[in-house]
């Protein structure tokens, strides 16, 4: 049995990729990581770029690959000293990522990030978007994912009479309209469009049924929880009586948020008080 859809179509696929072209060849944006081919800096800028804005990122990726040039220097790094450059990025968990990554790729595949998006799948922190974007931009491979700035693009052309877009309508239309030739270059161009939306105000991307409201992070458990690496990695060892007491807190939140670090591997319980996991 046959079923409708009311996904649109592209009435032209070489129209649309020529306007988000013509758009990227004027005024694509010069990053550092797209003027790299090597898969280790392209992976660290996917995880940088998680849920941060890329003015943020810009800030620490060089920073970053200077102290730390490929896995098995990032492998071999002490954990309180990737978390101390990682300071600024938030979302913490990410270096905790970066480093078991690494580890995991010296030890299995010599160094090399393998190409395979069901590889990267299987490295901590990393889902299908990501992995999806690591394949496209480090290996050129043509497979079809999907981000914010990407969304905004597809709905604001083609669903801008609909409230509420599914990424299962877009995807048909990205599968499309890919750029198979160049995936690479066509994911850039059609970020950097989506971002030159943005920046003019369009906020179609909320449209979409997976956008979320970032909560807050003043007074969130997020906030406590930097707080208490922030106080670590300047004392190195610190009680919970000591950090309640620094950070304001009561002694009870203290306990469930160091509770929650060490049983993710942040952090490990001493004689003397919690440190950062060496």
């Amino acid at each position: 049995m046959s079923t409708t859809t009311s996904v649109p179509a592209i009435p032209d696929v070489e129209a649309f990729r020529d306007l988000i072209y013509d758009h990227y060849h004027k005024h694509g944006r010069c990053l550092p990581w797209r003027l790299t081919r090597d898969p280790y800096r392209i992976l660290i800028s996917e995880m940088m770029l998680q849920q941060t804005q890329v003015e943020r990122v810009l800030g620490k990726y060089e920073d970053f690959i200077d102290v730390f040039p490929d896995f098995p220097s990032l492998a071999a790094a002490p954990f309180d000293r990737v978390l101390l450059l990682w300071q600024g990025l938030g979302y913490n968990r990410r270096a905790l990522s970066l480093k078991r990554i690494a580890a995991r790729i010296t030890e299995e595949f010599q160094g090399k990030l393998p190409p395979s998006v069901d590889l990267l799948l299987t490295l901590p922190g990393i889902g299908r978007a990501s992995a999806s974007a690591i394949a496209a931009f480090a290996f050129n491979i043509p497979v079809v994912f999907i981000e914010t700035n990407i969304r905004t693009v597809f709905i604001h052309l083609f669903f801008s009479d609909k409230g509420h877009v599914s990424d299962g309508e877009i995807v048909p239309l990205l599968d499309r309209s890919l750029d198979r030739a160049e995936p690479r270059k066509w994911y850039y161009a059609l970020m950097d469009y989506g971002s030159m939306l943005k920046s003019a105000g369009e906020k179609v991307h909320r449209k979409s049924t997976g956008y979320r409201r970032q909560s807050p992070f003043e007074g969130s458990d997020r906030q406590v929880r930097s707080a208490v690496l922030k106080a670590l990695l300047r004392k190195k060892t610190v009680s919970e009586a000591a950090l309640a007491e620094m950070l304001g807190e009561s002694l009870e939140r203290v306990q469930k948020v160091l509770a929650e670090l060490k049983s993710e591997g942040f952090i490990s319980a001493r004689e003397d008080g919690f440190t950062i996991t060496s």
